[in-house]
């Protein structure tokens, strides 16, 4: 399970697991280190996807479902014992939903609560209308990466470190461009979906995630663009958030 999961703080314990996707280009550590913020018990996990960290010497995933397939064939077991939430953040949005409908699926397992954010609905038209960027050239990319923000500066302007980072990246953003998903003709999911965005991030079409669940549907838009949720003031909001959606859940679940 290592190989795909990363947990800094094991919880065999916990009543409840919290399990987050990365964003594109992105790694396990950002949202292992959650598992401190969290209290006791919530476990988390954070996934870790091929071609990067300690998984750099694999290919990327050539899609969606490939990602999917892999995080359900290590996670499965883990998944019946306990309940569990998904998190993730604009490509991490979109991997946790098809992770989720997925489970759903094939296996009558979801999660007690799904957590997206930064990114239109999968089935949104908005998503239709986006540019392919991982066809820019690289001066391109980086000049949209500055735009969004989230990446300092000096990591930017440094040659060696861009010619890692950049093909884990555009590599993510194929994967994003090739998911196609049709608007649903009733809900896939039962379970509660709450949205965050950043205010200041370009607009995204948050309200068509209600499309996909007959669960309560909330969205909460924090201060900051497309990565506000770095800022440790927001980061902390929504740790609060998934806590208390948490503990809800679990009444529920011992009911």
């Amino acid at each position: 399970m290592e190989k795909v999961i990363n947990c800094f703080c094991k919880r065999p314990d916990a009543v409840a697991r919290l399990v987050c996707f990365p964003w594109a280009g992105g790694g396990s550590i950002y949202y292992a280190r959650w598992g401190q913020l969290f209290n006791s018990s919530v476990e988390v996990y954070s996934v870790k996807l091929p071609g990067r960290e300690t998984r750099v010497q694999e290919p990327f995933a050539e899609d969606i479902q490939q990602i999917v397939d892999e995080v359900i064939s290590v996670l499965l077991p883990k998944l019946k014992e306990k309940p569990f939430v998904f998190f993730g953040h604009s490509f991490g949005a979109l991997t946790c939903f098809a992770t989720a409908e997925h489970l759903k699926k094939k296996h009558g397992l979801e999660p007690v609560h799904l957590f997206v954010s930064g990114t239109s609905a999968p089935h949104s038209k908005a998503r239709q209308t986006s540019m392919k960027r991982s066809e820019l050239s690289d001066e391109e990319f980086l000049k949209w990466m500055t735009a969004v923000g989230g990446t300092p500066s000096e990591i930017l302007k440094n040659t060696e470190v861009v010619k890692l980072f950049l093909p884990v990246l555009k590599a993510d953003m194929r994967v994003v461009e090739k998911y196609s998903y049709p608007a649903p003709e009733s809900n896939v999911l039962t379970c509660p979906v709450t949205c965050f965005d950043g205010k200041e991030d370009t607009p995204h079409d948050l309200e068509a995630w209600k499309d996909l669940t007959s669960g309560e549907f909330t969205i909460q838009m924090l201060p900051g663009a497309h990565f506000y949720l770095k800022d440790p003031s927001n980061e902390t909001i929504i740790i609060d958030n998934i806590t208390k959606h948490i503990e809800t859940a679990e009444m529920d679940y011992l009911k």
